[in-house]
């Protein structure tokens, strides 16, 4: 396996924890374990983001821009300001 497809292994595997964080600490009954769910999904987003920067830093996680034409009939479809 090479970097590139190691790196979207992790970063995938990453999205799922967060997801798990996010819905521990939506669910959770108590305020310790959803400061601790919060915490966790709090370090994990930051993971996924610094993952995110290493893989777009070498070209191996690209966007597109969106022409504001497309934006605007969004914003306009959904009534948003």
């Amino acid at each position: 396996m090479d970097d590139k497809n190691l790196m979207q292994d992790i970063l995938l595997l990453e999205k799922g924890v967060c997801d798990l964080y996010m819905h521990g600490s939506i669910e959770s009954s108590t305020g310790n374990v959803h400061q601790a769910f919060k915490t966790a999904l709090n370090n994990s987003l930051c993971m996924q983001d610094a993952l995110y920067d290493q893989m777009s830093a070498k070209g191996w996680y690209t966007t597109q821009q969106v022409e504001q034409t497309k934006i605007d009939n969004v914003k306009q479809k959904f009534n948003m300001q």
